[in-house]
């Protein structure tokens, strides 16, 4: 399919029809890239990243009620 025969078909089309066929041309243009620049993390790559607070397995004061 050559890119005159895709514009004579767009061109044949009704405007809102046009609207949402540049939408999934847009849509499929960013999902090829976000493909592509996809970068898969690498073990203890968020290391030192994540902090937890020392009373961290400490009861909570407001669910007093609910603990048995």
């Amino acid at each position: 399919m050559t890119a005159l025969s895709v514009h004579m078909k767009l061109d044949s089309l009704p405007d809102n029809l046009q609207q949402q066929l540049s939408d999934f041309i847009d849509f499929l243009i960013e999902k090829r890239i976000s493909k592509t620049e996809q970068v898969i993390p690498e073990f203890s790559s968020a290391k030192g990243m994540i902090h937890m607070s020392d009373d961290f397995d400490e009861p909570l004061k407001e669910f007093k009620d609910y603990m048995a």
